[in-house]
């Protein structure tokens, strides 16, 4: 498998999954600016709509859309246990985890980074987004997760777009029990590999 990325984007979400679930796998890096990847071609091939992350899967298909990779990749090592088995209460569960962190953050959050966003509407999405960390802080209490009691594949998506809460002017610090939440991913080895290989230039 590719997965095709950009530092500080949401591709790190899948990226950290890979190798918590220790799956053998290629990283391609993507400029944002050009939509070049490393080796010179154009993303958009791969993307249409030139976004990350995408997973090229070993046939040559390609898997957008970081909440389905993140599913996908999962299932590809179901003892891990970060994907419920299929049928159960906690897949759905998982899914409605995903799709929160999608809908409720990450698209604010786009909006709240771009440049050309007026100042007025960053005001309105930081406190949309405000609302939505402080109903996680009580939903997930002080040693939960995204999705419940136990680690899965939300957990690197949720990390990744909390991590962007600096650059939009929020302090995580409001929230001690996520502000811990984060800090305790963070100590995780996938997510410090991941970190790691992405901060580097080669």
């Amino acid at each position: 498998m590719k997965l095709y990325f950009t530092p500080g984007f949401c591709s790190l979400a899948p990226h950290i999954a890979l190798r918590e679930l220790e799956l053998p796998f290629a990283l391609e890096r993507v400029s944002n600016r050009t939509k070049l990847t490393a080796s010179g071609a154009d993303y958009r091939a791969v993307s249409p709509l030139g976004y990350v992350p995408a997973l090229e899967l070993d046939d040559g298909s390609v898997l957008l859309e970081t909440a389905a990779i993140l599913v996908y990749l999962g299932d590809q090592k179901p003892e891990a246990g970060l994907v419920p088995a299929h049928g159960t209460l906690a897949r759905y569960q998982l899914h409605a985890a995903l799709s929160f962190v999608a809908s409720e953050l990450h698209k604010p959050f786009s909006f709240l980074l771009a440049p050309d966003t007026p100042e007025e509407m960053k005001a309105i999405l930081r406190g949309k987004i405000t609302s939505r960390i402080a109903h996680l802080a009580t939903t997930m209490g002080a040693a939960g997760y995204a999705a419940g009691p136990t680690y899965s594949v939300a957990d690197p998506y949720l990390f990744t777009v909390l991590g962007w809460a600096g650059f939009g002017k929020l302090d995580l610090t409001t929230w001690p029990d996520i502000a811990a939440y984060r800090a305790r991913l963070a100590s995780r080895p996938a997510v410090k590999a991941a970190l790691a290989a992405e901060a580097r230039r080669d």
